[in-house]
């Protein structure tokens, strides 16, 4: 075996490897393949313009759709035999708490995924949207646009949609309403009879639904079977292009989602990012809506980050972090703190695509 890897800029390997942990498999393997091409077109773009401090990026992808602590097990063996540089991706909030203390301050970490908020492990960059940011407005203008005010939250349980829910009471005191009821299901739930005898018999008029991709779209054909499609609206903050198509135009009548990115988003920069993905991968690829496509975004950052520390060091980059922009499909972005700060927008499922309303 030979010497660990030098990560100085002038270390003669002229690549930038980049661990980029997806879900491959489980619930929230639907929009794994969008998420690895968004991150491909990332690496190509980077290193057709001289790649990444002169050095060509290359990807090693990780299945991040496995069990949290052997996902962090293989990511840290990755890092300690010197095999990658970063890491950068979309996985469930369960994998970042065991990934993260296993290698922050060792090499930089891009999560891209929608969280909770409240992450502040030195070294970890966030490109995704936070409840704060999102999660507020979007009941609001709910609450304001159709009267809702009787929640009922339904997620999986597991750390994002656990502390979601306790910010969503608070977030519907101040709307006017209030959660009359939370249910938690184990990750990979079919049946979701007794879920939806809880919905109904607390009269909610609204579903904060928190549920991780195969599992959203399950639930959401059980409710429109059921019947409470009629009478009860969906918010999900986790849902993308990939999964109304699996959930079907039938079963989506009232369902709304927020996010920061959408495939039908008409900026002049989605529009141009969805041209050169169809361009790449062709019509018949993965439908790249919000998830997917905040790989891209990860990539994009780590890029900056580096650049505008001239190092892969976790401490230049944290000390280059807040004065760190850049312009991808989501606009023109910047680092506040560790986070992403980023336009975001609220949109109703209109058969199998989103018609994006307003912005938050």
């Amino acid at each position: 075996m030979g010497p660990p890897r030098d990560r100085s800029n002038g270390r003669p390997d002229e690549t930038l490897t980049v661990a980029l942990v997806i879900p491959l498999r489980g619930p929230a393997g639907i929009f794994g393949p969008s998420c690895e091409l968004s991150a491909r077109l990332a690496q190509e773009e980077i290193n057709a313009t001289g790649g990444v401090l002169d050095r060509e990026v290359r990807l090693i992808v990780v299945d991040g759709g496995a069990p949290p602590a052997r996902v962090a097990s293989e990511v840290e063996a990755l890092v300690s035999l010197g095999a990658v540089d970063a890491v950068v991706g979309w996985h469930i909030s369960a994998v970042r708490q065991a990934l993260a203390p296993r290698i922050a301050g060792r090499v930089p970490y891009v999560y891209t995924a929608q969280y909770e908020g409240g992450e502040r492990t030195p070294g970890v960059f966030l490109a995704g949207e936070t409840d704060a940011a999102q999660l507020l407005p979007a009941m609001r203008l709910l609450a304001e646009a159709t009267g809702v005010r009787r929640w009922c939250t339904v997620g999986n349980d597991y750390v994002w949609p656990r502390v979601t829910a306790r910010a969503a009471r608070r977030y519907a005191r101040a709307c006017g309403g209030r959660v009359r009821d939370e249910v938690f299901v184990p990750l990979g739930t079919e049946d979701f009879g007794a879920v939806l005898r809880r919905v109904e018999s607390c009269e909610a008029d609204a579903v904060l639904m928190l549920l991780v991709g195969d599992d959203a779209v399950r639930f959401s054909r059980a409710f429109a079977a059921y019947g409470l499609h009629q009478r009860c609206l969906r918010l999900s903050t986790h849902m993308d292009e990939n999964m109304l198509l699996a959930t079907g135009a039938e079963a989506t009548e009232g369902l709304w989602a927020a996010s920061g990115f959408f495939e039908t988003l008409a900026t002049a920069e989605s529009l141009d990012f969805g041209r050169r993905y169809a361009d790449r991968f062709g019509v018949e690829a993965p439908v790249v809506g919000s998830l997917g496509e905040s790989c891209f975004e990860g990539l994009r950052l780590l890029a900056a980050l580096a650049e505008q520390a001239r190092s892969l060091d976790v401490r230049a980059m944290r000390r280059a972090g807040d004065t760190v922009t850049y312009e991808g499909p989501r606009g023109a972005l910047r680092l506040d703190g560790n986070h992403l700060d980023q336009r975001l927008y609220l949109a109703r499922a209109d058969g199998f695509g989103f018609d994006v309303l307003a912005q938050l």
